[in-house]
């Protein structure tokens, strides 16, 4: 095989790679990591599957195969795969308005949820489209999953604190009903529940590798069984089934899968969003790339692998990468380490959660997404970008308000309504010269910068197309009007003009008319070469003369004058080139 070949085959199958140069030393960080995670998984994986609306063991089923394929596809050496909050809540946001959660219909749509989720994910790699995470905004990001935590936390008081509440996804009125039934919360129930938050939150204190969340696994369960706390009240798991996901087809309903598309494309953009943040995070720290259309393939093959062995959708978690780094892991084989122990727990170990309280899956839950809340970007942008802000409260209250898609859907079209906006009012301003030297700046910036009357030198910063010409025309009127009678030649800057489109050519024309009617010259300078071809190929270069194009502002001013000296057209003689 040509070294050639195997370069090609290593890009798109990256453990290959990873395997040619493994070493003894990249093994023991790999196997301390993905022992660590595996240890950290297990009770989250159960916990999240909860928060999904399934059966705990379905969690399990979700670190297995989706963590293997990831292994072998993905580029992120660090990133721990699995069940995260953000996802199981929009499953069963998503899934819960088409069957009754926990039901078994309810589980086959969160399973073909994760194949839709695969599929889009995986296309979106091959078409190398992962720009379209770029509609998500950090503040509605920011907004969305803030008020996720909220969501969250307010779904898991009825495990945390042995109520009876019902099945309502407002925040404030299971708020209202957990107050008015204050009287009826089970002592046991909260005393585990409010306990294993404090002792996660204080083991994590102390040291945020330690496996917090499988010690208050140990204690809730020991003290179920000890002091009988089953007979008294206390919710706990029961049975969750023995043996590894059996190979299943999730099934490709037609009907099914349409009514699914906008959780699909929600859990997609979300997911992908989450992953890749963390992944480039890391790789960032210690060196390297990610190959963020690969993540894609990597991401929807472990969805679509995931989805034929009975796992809901997943993505690589915040919590557990880091968790992966600190403990040492080199490659993804750490990954592969921690699929296999899990797969050990599914085969042998899961009698021993049938104790395990309700109350101590509901505070990990909790824990874990306490961290969602973005209090600290909210007071970032009150300092820095009230708009932004705006943004980030719109979507946190939609968020709340109207539900989990509605709310990032409203997020995602006010941000590109903002960019439409932002886009047709570009930055612009008039430059004028810094005492004796070849330097303009923005007047308004610069109080010290020269204007002269008979020339007025504009910038627009920005392309010039449909969508802002009308700004364009506008404010360089504004500007010409300001210099009233005594304007002789106006300068377009155009070094931030990227590209001019057919409808930024008719205003061009129509803009040279005007100026000549009232006997203004016009010169173009520091145009890029792209720009000035276009110029020439649409006639606008013929219609000014190559000699009103300039290297720079400079250039422009100088002939002018030179020309204004001698009242001679054989002076007007710029330096030409192509760009």
């Amino acid at each position: 095989m040509s070294a050639i070949v195997k370069k090609y085959i290593s890009r798109y199958i990256p453990i290959i790679g990873t395997l040619q140069n493994y070493n003894r030393d990249a093994f023991k960080g790999d196997f301390n990591a993905g022992l660590t995670v595996a240890i950290m998984l297990v009770p989250q994986g159960m916990a999240y599957a909860v928060l999904a609306g399934m059966p705990p063991v379905y969690g399990l089923y979700a670190s297995i195969v989706p963590l293997l394929i990831y292994a072998i596809f993905g580029t992120s050496r660090q990133l721990a795969v699995g069940p995260v909050a953000m996802v199981s809540l929009l499953v069963v946001a998503g899934v819960g308005e088409l069957a009754d959660v926990g039901s078994d219909r309810f589980i086959q749509l969160a399973i073909m949820t994760a194949l839709g989720v695969g599929i889009f994910q995986l296309l979106m790699g091959v078409f190398r489209m992962g720009f379209m995470v770029n509609f998500l905004s950090h503040p509605v990001l920011s907004g969305f999953t803030s008020a996720a935590a909220l969501i969250i936390g307010a779904s898991q008081l009825r495990n945390l604190l042995g109520l009876d509440l019902s099945g309502s996804k407002q925040v404030h009125e299971i708020l209202i009903a957990a107050l008015q039934r204050i009287t009826e919360i089970d002592p046991a129930t909260a005393i585990i529940g409010i306990g294993s938050i404090a002792a996660i939150m204080l083991i994590k204190k102390w040291k945020k590798t330690f496996p917090s969340a499988l010690v208050v696994v140990v204690i809730g369960t020991l003290a179920t069984v000890l002091f009988n706390l089953h007979t008294h009240g206390v919710a706990i798991v029961g049975d969750v089934p023995k043996g590894l996901p059996s190979f299943m087809s999730p099934g490709f309903d037609l009907n099914d899968i349409q009514a699914l598309i906008p959780i699909i494309l929600v859990i997609s953009l979300v997911s992908y969003m989450e992953s890749i943040a963390v992944a480039k995070a890391i790789a960032n720290k210690r060196g390297y790339k990610v190959d963020a259309n690969q993540e894609l393939i990597a991401l929807g093959g472990a969805n679509i692998g995931g989805a034929f062995f009975q796992s809901f959708p997943t993505t690589g978690g915040f919590s557990r990468t880091a968790v992966n780094d600190q403990a040492g892991a080199a490659t993804t084989i750490a990954s592969v380490i921690s699929a296999l122990l899990i797969g050990l727990t599914v085969l042998f170990l899961t009698p021993l959660f049938y104790y395990l309280p309700s109350a101590v899956l509901a505070a990990i839950i909790m824990v874990a997404v306490a961290g969602l809340f973005d209090y600290k970007e909210m007071a970032y942008l009150w300092r820095t970008d009230k708009r932004d802000l705006g943004l980030l409260a719109l979507t946190f209250i939609a968020t709340l308000v109207l539900g989990i898609e509605e709310g990032i859907a409203i997020g995602v079209i006010i941000s590109l309504v903002l960019v439409i906006y932002s886009s047709t009012k570009p930055h612009n301003a008039e430059l004028g010269r810094l005492g004796t030297t070849n330097n303009f700046r923005n007047i308004t910036r610069y109080e010290e910068a020269v204007v002269e009357k008979d020339v007025l030198i504009y910038r627009f910063d920005s392309s010039l197309y449909f969508a802002n010409v009308e700004h364009f025309r506008e404010t360089v009127e504004e500007r010409i009007a300001s210099h009233g009678e005594d304007l002789k030649v106006v300068i377009l800057d155009a070094s931030a003009i990227s590209n001019v489109d057919s409808t930024g050519i008719h205003v061009l024309q129509e803009f040279i008319r005007n100026l000549r009617s009232r006997e203004i010259d016009l010169y173009i300078a520091s145009a890029i070469g792209p720009v000035r071809d276009r110029l020439k190929t649409c006639g606008i270069t013929d219609v000014m003369g190559d000699r009103s194009f300039f290297f720079d502002v400079g250039d422009a001013i100088r002939c002018y004058r030179q020309s204004e000296e001698s009242e001679s057209e054989d002076t007007h003689s710029p330096l030409q080139t192509n760009c």
